[in-house]
């Protein structure tokens, strides 16, 4: 009688480092393939439904911490990083001018400082 081994997943470990480093040829291929502009359909959706997020992320944590409920401390993380998404994005999709300083002055004064924050909260369990 011949034993056969489970087929086994991979440890959550070795996937998430796997593709994250085959993430780095694509990002090569991506950089010499993707055009310096582009027409985007469903701008205005994309845009809206990030901040839809977000204020749900800042809203939830928010409430959540209040209670002193745990579950602020993963909210909060997911929510630091759509933060730091929405001001990299905002940054580099925004126009010259005026519409580029507002992009980084919002990222500076608001979505960075929210993003520590909400990074604070995911790495401790604050007391109150």
């Amino acid at each position: 009688m011949t034993l056969v081994a489970p087929h086994r997943m991979p440890r959550p470990a070795t996937l998430l480092t796997g593709a994250g480093v085959a993430l780095l040829p694509w990002m090569a291929v991506l950089a010499r393939t993707l055009p310096q502009s582009a027409e985007v359909s469903n701008w205005a959706t994309a845009w809206i439904g990030l901040d839809a997020l977000l204020a749900a992320g800042l809203t939830g944590t928010g409430l959540l911490l209040g209670r002193r409920d745990p579950r602020a401390a993963s909210l909060a993380a997911a929510t630091a990083a759509l933060l730091v998404v929405d001001a990299w994005f905002d940054v580099t999709t925004a126009t010259g001018g005026g519409a580029r300083a507002t992009a980084v002055a919002l990222a500076v004064c608001a979505e960075l400082p929210l993003a520590a924050v909400c990074a604070a909260v995911a790495a401790r369990r604050p007391v109150f």
